[in-house]
């Protein structure tokens, strides 16, 4: 049977690639080794983070699942950085992961236009340079007309325990022996890169009395944007803090050589920003102790995720190492620690849209593209959806700015920088950060969402009437004058403000720290007119107002070098005087504007000025 769009891998970039596609409204084909793995958390079953959040936001706005099942599946959630500035909150969520993957399956399940097929792709259906279809591992040939790789680590993937190894994917599954190859003689660079999980704990054998509890929010939070809630705050689930000691730090130095990455045995490169615990030992060596979370992985049975303990020792060693931890002196190990060496393609191969340079109407997303996190991958994978349904109605790609989304910078920096390790997202890694908020992600992305066709005109209408009210109340506040009388008088004296003003608007009297939109109303100088969202979206607005213009004014910079288009038959040889590092990075990245040329690697500010001048001369109509 043919299909307009084969999603490979049922990963959460599959997930949301194929949710997209169908959605929109092609006929389209998820293929995966084991349906009971969709939706699958092998590492942490937490959704969000530092950073991370905000990119599960900004799927939802744009109209994906990460947010939506998240929010129907977690046992505790907390907003991360609650006492610093907006720019850096994100939620956090620790999901159940029972519950995840069930909700995940049935909601592709009741997509339309989206069938789900158990099966191992081998190799791709390439015809004049442009994709035609898959073969499965039984020979079955399906026929399409784009396709999108999220393969996850199961590319030739080897699980690493000490020196002993396996060439398996998670939980012993198939490791895709083959698709490697064919993309490899297809002309793709081929990458091995590495990741980790920790022991998994049994909760009775712990001694919880000798841990701190972190507890969730008591507030409700949600990753959607309509905040819908399907939780009872006041029944979350705890998580606890550990620490290790200078006795679990000995028992890693002793036995550096017997773990998989210290000992030779390991060929792929770990994550910078999630290391394990032996390289946490080597490279801060001057720490005393590191922190660790020991949290639930679901309500249907009692294992704990030791979060920042993974490691590739010897079961031998690991159980010395857990013992040696507060409070797990006596603990039971369920499940052992591994590192995974999987295959993945440089991401330099691809154009903005996630289409690959090599292969026309072939997509990729997620781990394959060099980058580590549930939340990176299904960024990747709504983006991948998108732009190959858009490719098959003759449309432009759907390319978010750096000013847009964090789903943008992740991307821009794969495609325009590469990366030698899994990728994390960070919020230093966005120039933009306060424009890149939680609280604003339907603000800055629901309309892309509607106009792909994945937003409802319903919750667009909801988003027309949210811009209304803020408006409006920004208007209000404006125009509003708070006269001296004593009441207020007595207030202001109260928060220890100067009040030698006869009157003010409500607008300035904000900008000062002591005033809140909550005392406001509290003391009823500004009656509740509205959500509680739409005064804190306005109270940042105000708060902020001077640190936001500063950015906007920069993302004005940013957008006129965008604007400054590059032709792709751009011949880089004819440019004069272009650095050499310049003019090879420019020929391999093939960069599609300016702006993007300006964050290559080796790019100097001369180059550019250089390249500016040739394109307004040799291209000017």
């Amino acid at each position: 049977m043919d299909y307009e769009i084969i999603v490979v891998g049922g990963g959460h970039a599959g997930c949301e690639a194929a949710h997209a596609a169908a959605t929109i409204g092609h006929k389209t084909l998820l293929i995966t080794s084991n349906i009971n793995n969709i939706g699958d958390m092998p590492c942490n079953p937490s959704i969000g983070g530092t950073a991370k959040g905000i990119i599960v936001r900004d799927i939802d706005a744009l109209g994906g699942l990460m947010g939506i099942v998240a929010d129907k599946s977690h046992i505790q959630i907390k907003m991360l950085n609650n006492g610093k500035g907006p720019a850096v909150r994100s939620l956090r969520a620790q999901a159940d992961k029972i519950t995840y993957p069930h909700n995940m399956l049935n909601a592709l399940e009741n997509t339309n236009n989206l069938t789900i097929l158990e099966g191992m792709v081998e190799d791709l259906l390439v015809e004049d340079n442009k994709i035609r279809g898959v073969i499965l591992d039984n020979n079955k040939k399906i026929n399409c007309k784009a396709l999108i790789l999220t393969t996850g680590t199961y590319l030739r993937s080897k699980i690493l325990v000490g020196e002993t190894s396996k060439q398996e994917g998670p939980h012993g599954e198939r490791s895709s022996k083959f698709l490697s190859n064919k993309l490899k003689d297809l002309g793709f660079e081929i990458v091995r890169l590495k990741t980790g999980t920790p022991p998994r704990i049994e909760k009775n054998s712990v001694d919880f009395s000798k841990l701190k509890e972190e507890t969730g929010d008591d507030r409700y939070l949600s990753f959607n944007c309509e905040n819908e809630y399907f939780y009872d705050k006041n029944k979350q689930e705890k998580c606890y803090l550990v620490y290790t000691n200078e006795l679990t730090h000995n028992i890693i130095k002793d036995n550096l050589k017997k773990s998989a990455m210290y000992g030779g045995y390991a060929e792929g490169i770990g994550p910078r920003y999630c290391p394990s615990i032996e390289d946490k030992i080597v490279r801060f060596s001057d720490k005393e102790r590191h922190q660790l979370f020991l949290e639930p992985e679901s309500l249907y049975y009692d294992e704990l995720y030791l979060q920042g303990f993974s490691t590739s020792m010897p079961i031998d060693v690991q159980e010395q190492m857990v013992h040696s931890l507060k409070g797990l002196e006596n603990a039971k190990i369920v499940k052992y620690a591994y590192a995974i060496e999987y295959d993945a393609i440089n991401p330099l191969q691809l154009f903005p849209s996630l289409e690959t340079k090599v292969i026309e109407n072939l997509f990729t997303a997620g781990q394959i593209n060099g980058t580590s996190g549930y939340e990176e991958a299904a960024g990747q994978g709504l983006i991948a959806g998108i732009n190959a349904s858009v490719k098959l109605e003759g449309k432009e790609p759907l390319i978010l700015k750096r000013n847009e989304s964090y789903i943008g910078v992740l991307i821009d920096d794969l495609v325009t920088k590469g990366t030698k390790e899994p990728y994390r997202m960070l919020t230093s890694r966005a120039e933009f950060r306060l424009l890149l908020r939680h609280d604003n992600a339907d603000l800055r992305l629901r309309k892309y969402g509607y106009e792909v066709g994945l937003i409802s005109k319903e919750k667009y209408q909801k988003l027309l009437n949210k811009e209304k009210n803020i408006k409006n109340l920004l208007e209000a506040l404006k125009n509003t004058k708070l006269n001296k009388t004593n009441v207020t008088k007595e207030i202001l004296n109260q928060l220890n403000i100067n009040s030698l003003f006869s009157s003010i608007d409500l607008y300035s009297l904000l900008k000062r720290p002591q005033i809140t939109m909550d005392l406001l109303i509290k003391e009823k100088i500004l009656s509740k007119d509205y959500d509680d969202e739409i005064y804190n979206q306005v109270e940042i607005l105000i708060k902020y107002e001077g640190y936001i213009k500063k950015e906007e004014k920069e993302v004005e910079k940013l957008l006129k070098l965008e604007a400054k288009q590059i032709p792709d038959n751009i011949d880089y040889d004819k440019v004069y005087n272009l650095a050499s590092e310049a003019k090879q990075k420019l020929k391999e990245i093939r960069p599609k504007t300016i702006a993007q040329a300006a964050r290559i690697s080796g790019v100097n500010p001369t180059d550019i000025t250089i390249l500016s001048i040739y394109l307004k001369k040799e291209y000017a109509k």
